[in-house]
């Protein structure tokens, strides 16, 4: 497709076969790209505000698709579609919709039996999500705009702002961002938590 991308630390690439999926017109590099996702983005979100889920709706992998498919739909062909490639971070493929279900099952029991407070539940649900990676694109803020959903519908709190009240470059925010995903991963949950409150 002649699409040569330039990524970001810790973004996903997309592959040759993916890169037909795009609908919108024209676009050569990746900020272009990026600006057609953000407003599809910018939809979803008031989406999300004009309606109201319970629990039992958000925590299901049809709730995972369906606000994936309103955050790139104008954009991608395969949104709202569980990714049938191999990534450079995430499960393998053929494993990401037993794993999106148990991450449902066990986000059912946190909440039930309130396992954590809300906001840990929220962000550990996002870093489960990400790390998952269901999607060919944009799970980081498929990721981010769940737990902003958990907070919002089912706890009924304010959302997350994600290093948006910080004063640094976007470059050291998103740094800042990478590096408490990876101590996410070591079970280390407090600084992503500090950044989603930021």
């Amino acid at each position: 497709m002649g699409l040569n991308f330039e990524y970001l630390e810790g973004q996903t690439p997309i592959d040759e076969e993916e890169k037909l999926g795009l609908k919108v017109p024209i676009v050569s590099v990746k900020r272009e790209l990026d600006e057609f996702e953000q407003k599809n983005i910018e939809d979803a979100m008031l989406w999300s505000l004009s309606n109201r889920w319970e629990a039992r709706t958000v925590f299901s992998t049809e709730f995972l698709k369906k606000v994936h498919k309103q955050m790139f739909k104008q954009v991608w062909s395969w949104a709202g579609q569980y990714r049938m490639t191999n990534k450079n971070i995430g499960v393998e493929y053929w494993k990401v919709a037993s794993e999106a279900k148990q991450l449902i099952d066990d986000a059912h029991h946190w909440y039930e039996y309130n396992v954590y407070v809300r906001l840990e539940l929220a962000i550990r649900f996002k870093h489960r999500l990400v790390s998952i990676h269901c999607f060919p694109n944009g799970n980081g803020r498929h990721s981010r705009l769940m737990a902003d959903i958990i907070m919002s519908h089912v706890y009924k709190q304010p959302v997350f702002t994600w290093g948006s009240r910080s004063s640094l470059p976007a470059s050291e925010i998103r740094s800042t961002y990478i590096r408490a995903l990876k101590q996410a991963d070591r079970g280390e949950f407090g600084p992503l938590i500090e950044f989603a409150e930021s």
